[in-house]
C-alpha cells in the first residue's frame, strides 16, 4: 500500500471531535468536526497518530461531518507533510521494538486552509402519540441543568447590583456637581433587593474630620447641660460626657482645671473652652466650623480630661461596727425550723441564745449584751418572726434578715445581705434621683415618653444605680422628713418600674400584671416594698388598689410608721408604670417635690389625660381619676381640682362649663392604652 493510500484510510472508531467554533448564531447545534488547529489565537487540539501492528499508520478523523472530497486531498498532503517532518525529529520519543506512539507539535492552521461552514439551525422534535404522556422526569431539565440555571440567575443578580451601584455612583458625581439639588436619602429596587444609601450630612461630614476629643462635665437636672447636650446631638458631634452625679470624684478634678464648680464646662482636647455662654458665641460665629476644626483638629493629647472608667467602683464602703458579732452569731447560733403560734416558723432562734452567744463573743456584761443585741435589730441584721419589737429579753424568736421569707424575691438582695455601715437615707434618696434622671437624660426621648430599657440595662449609670439599691436593704428610713419620704418613694416607685421591665418584661395580661406589680420586690430598711405596696401602702395611705378589697398593711403593720401625713392626689402625676397612657417618667427632689408634682400633673394633662366637646357638654378624662376616685373626690370637686391642674386654654373651657351650674356636664372616662413606653 502506498503512502497515499496509507494515510487516507479513515479509522472511524476512534474519532477525536471537537466543536466547530462558529458561533451558533440561530441557536442551532455547533458542527462536529476534526481538525488539526485553528486560526491564529485560537484554541489548540492534539492529533494523535498511532501505529498499528508495526506497519500500518492511522490517522484519527471524524466520522459525524467528515470533509468534503475537495477538502480531503489537502489535508491528506498536510498530514504527510507532518510524517515526514516527525521522521526527521530526533526529540521525538520511541516505543520499545518497531512500535512507535506519539504526539505532533500544536501547530496553526494555515490561512490557505479551507474553513468549515456553520451549520443550519436543527431543532429536533420529539413527537408524541396522543394516547400517550409524557413522564415528569422527561419533562423537567436535569439536576445538573437546574443547577446551572439557578448558578446562572445569582450571576445574573450579582451583575444587575453592581452594575446598579456603578450607575448610583455616577449618579452621586453628576448630583455632587448640581449645588441646586439636595438629596438626602437615594433609594432605589433591584428585583428581590432593596439597597438605600444615606448620604451624610454636612455635621456628620464635620464630624468625621474632627480627629480631637469634646468632653462636657455635667450634672443631672441642669437645664443648661441639656441645652449643651442638645447642641452637640443636633450637629453630629460625638463628646465625652462626665457627669458629675454619676462619676462624684470627677468634681475635685472640675475644679482643679476650672477654678469652678459649675457646669456645663467644655474642652476642647486638653483646652478648657467654657460654658454654655461660650457656646452660644460660637454659635453665633459665621465661622464656627473653622473655629471647631481648629479646635479640635489634631489628636487629642494626654492632658485632656480622661474618658470615664466603666465597671469600676471609685465609691468606698465601710465595714459595719458590728459585723465582726454578727457573722459569729450567724455561725454559733442555733438556727431551726420551730412551731410557734401553730405556725411553722423556719429558720429562727431564740433570744436567750443570742444573748449568751454576744456575751461570750464580747466577753460582757449582761446589760451591754442587751444593748448591742437592740442595735443589731435597730440596723436590721435580724427581725422579730412576728415583728414585735426589735429585741427584748424573754420568751421571743428572731431570724436573720437573709433567712426572712420574702428576701429571694427581691431585685435588690445579692446572695448574702449588704454588711456594711448603712448611709443615710437622705444620702442615698438623693443619689438615687440623680442618677436615675442622668439615665433619662442619656436613654430616653426628650419628653420623656420613650424609655430605651436595652441601653439603660448596658450603662454605667444603671449598673451604679443597683449599688444604690442594695445599700437600701438596712436604710433608716424613720430619719426622712415628709418631703423627703415623698420624694424618695415616688422616685424608688419609677426606678423599680425601669427595672421591672428589665428583668421581668413588661405586663402583657392580668396575671402579668399581678407579677409586676405585687411580685417584684426590694428590701428596703428590713421590709419588702412592691410597686403596690409603694403607690397604696404608702403614698395612698393604705388604701385598696382598684378591683381590690383588701388593704396592703395590716394594723401592727410596721411600716404603716413611712406614711406621709397627708394624702395628695398629685402622686398619681408623678408615678410611671411603663405604659403609653402613664404619665411620663420623672424623678423629683425633696426640696420642690410639691411644685414638680404639679408641674408633672400639668404636662400629663397637656398631652391629652382631658379633652373637650363643647356641643355636647362633654368631658373626655383620663381613666386614672375613674380608678382612683377615693383621691379625688366626687363629680364637682374633681372638676374644681382639675382646674388648678390645666393650662389657660384648658382652664378657661372648664371653667365656662362650671360657671352653668343648672346644666349636666357628662364625664367620659378615655381608654388606656396598656402597652409599652419603649
Amino acid at each position: 500500500m502506498d503512502s497515499l493510500e496509507q494515510y487516507s484510510k479513515v479509522d472511524e472508531d476512534h474519532i477525536q471531535k471537537k466543536p466547530a467554533n462558529d458561533g451558533g448564531e440561530n441557536g442551532g447545534e455547533a458542527k462536529q468536526t476534526a481538525v488539526l488547529g485553528v486560526q491564529d489565537g485560537g484554541d489548540f487540539i492534539d492529533v494523535e497518530i498511532g501505529k498499528s501492528n508495526g506497519e500500518e499508520e492511522k490517522v484519527m478523523v471524524p466520522e459525524e461531518g467528515k470533509e468534503e472530497s475537495g477538502s480531503n486531498s489537502t489535508k491528506i498532503q498536510e498530514i504527510k507533510e507532518i510524517q515526514e517532518h516527525n521522521d526527521k525529529d530526533i526529540n521525538v520519543p520511541r516505543a520499545p521494538g518497531n512500535a512507535r506512539n506519539h504526539k505532533l507539535p500544536r501547530i496553526k492552521s494555515q490561512a490557505h486552509l479551507p474553513k468549515p461552514d456553520p451549520p443550519p439551525p436543527t431543532t429536533t422534535v420529539t413527537k408524541v402519540e396522543r394516547t400517550e404522556s409524557v413522564s415528569m422526569a422527561e419533562t423537567m431539565p436535569t439536576m445538573p441543568s437546574i443547577g446551572k440555571y439557578i448558578s446562572d440567575r445569582s450571576n445574573s443578580l450579582s451583575a444587575a447590583i453592581v452594575n446598579r451601584l456603578t450607575s448610583l455612583k455616577e449618579d452621586k458625581e453628576l448630583a455632587a456637581k448640581d449645588d441646586s439639588v439636595n438629596i438626602e436619602v437615594t433609594e432605589f429596587k433591584i428585583p428581590g433587593v432593596k439597597v438605600i444609601v444615606k448620604m451624610k450630612t454636612e455635621a456628620e461630614r464635620l464630624s468625621l474630620e474632627l480627629r480631637g476629643r469634646v468632653s462636657i462635665f455635667t450634672r443631672s437636672n441642669c437645664r443648661d447641660c441639656t441645652a449643651v447636650r442638645r447642641f452637640f446631638r443636633e450637629k453630629g458631634f460625638m463628646y465625652v460626657e462626665i457627669n458629675i452625679d454619676v462619676f462624684p470624684k470627677r468634681e475635685k478634678e472640675l475644679i482643679e482645671r476650672t477654678g469652678r464648680s459649675e457646669t456645663p464646662q467644655i474642652f476642647f482636647n486638653d483646652k478648657w473652652f467654657g460654658g454654655l455662654a461660650a457656646l452660644n458665641e460660637l454659635k453665633a460665629s459665621a465661622e464656627y466650623e473653622a473655629k471647631l476644626k481648629e479646635l479640635v483638629g489634631d489628636r487629642c493629647p494626654e492632658g485632656a480630661p480622661a474618658m470615664p472608667v466603666y465597671g469600676v467602683n471609685d465609691e468606698e464602703d465601710e465595714d459595719d461596727d458590728l459585723v465582726e458579732t454578727v457573722r459569729y452569731l450567724r455561725r454559733s447560733l442555733p438556727i431551726q425550723d420551730r412551731l410557734l403560734r401553730m405556725k411553722m416558723v423556719k429558720n429562727c432562734f431564740s433570744g436567750a441564745d443570742l444573748l449568751d452567744a454576744i456575751r461570750d463573743f464580747l466577753d460582757c456584761s449582761r446589760k451591754k449584751g442587751v444593748m448591742t443585741a437592740k442595735r443589731m435589730g435597730h440596723k436590721h441584721f435580724f427581725h422579730h418572726v412576728f415583728g414585735e419589737n426589735e429585741f427584748e429579753e424573754g420568751n421571743h424568736f428572731y431570724r436573720f434578715l437573709e433567712h426572712e421569707p420574702f428576701i429571694m424575691g427581691c431585685f435588690n438582695f445579692r446572695i448574702s445581705t449588704n454588711d456594711s455601715e448603712p448611709k443615710s437615707a437622705s444620702f442615698l434618696s438623693d443619689r438615687l434621683s440623680k442618677l436615675m434622671s442622668a439615665i433619662l437624660e442619656a436613654y430616653a426621648s426628650e419628653n420623656r415618653l420613650h424609655v430605651n430599657y436595652h441601653g439603660i440595662n448596658k450603662s454605667e449609670e444603671f449598673r451604679r444605680y443597683l449599688n444604690v439599691a442594695r445599700d437600701l436593704q438596712r436604710v433608716n428610713m424613720k430619719l426622712l422628713t415628709p418631703d423627703e419620704r415623698l420624694a424618695f418613694f415616688l422616685n424608688l416607685y419609677n426606678a423599680m418600674v425601669i427595672h421591672a421591665v428589665i428583668s421581668i418584661g413588661h405586663p402583657q395580661g392580668i396575671l402579668d400584671k399581678r407579677v409586676f406589680f405585687n411580685d417584684f420586690l426590694y428590701v428596703v430598711g428590713g421590709f419588702p416594698y412592691s410597686l403596690n405596696i409603694i403607690s397604696n401602702g404608702i403614698l395612698r395611705h393604705n388604701r385598696t388598689s382598684p378591683y381590690s378589697f383588701v388593704r396592703p398593711f395590716n394594723k401592727d403593720d410596721r411600716r404603716l410608721e413611712l406614711i406621709p401625713p397627708k394624702m395628695n392626689p398629685l402622686i398619681h402625676f408623678g408615678l410611671c408604670n411603663g405604659t403609653r397612657s402613664s404619665p411620663a417618667v420623672r424623678f423629683f427632689t425633696a426640696e420642690d417635690v410639691e411644685n414638680e408634682l404639679v408641674c408633672a400633673a400639668k404636662e400629663y394633662f397637656r398631652r391629652g389625660a382631658i379633652r373637650f366637646n363643647m356641643d355636647s357638654r362633654t368631658i373626655y378624662l383620663t381613666r386614672i381619676i375613674s380608678w382612683y376616685k377615693e383621691d379625688f373626690g366626687q363629680q364637682k370637686e374633681v372638676l374644681k381640682w382639675i382646674v388648678k391642674c390645666l393650662d389657660s386654654t384648658q382652664s378657661g373651657l372648664l371653667t365656662h362649663l362650671l360657671a352653668d351650674y343648672d346644666a349636666q356636664i357628662n364625664i367620659v372616662y378615655q381608654d388606656y392604652d396598656w402597652s409599652s413606653n419603649l
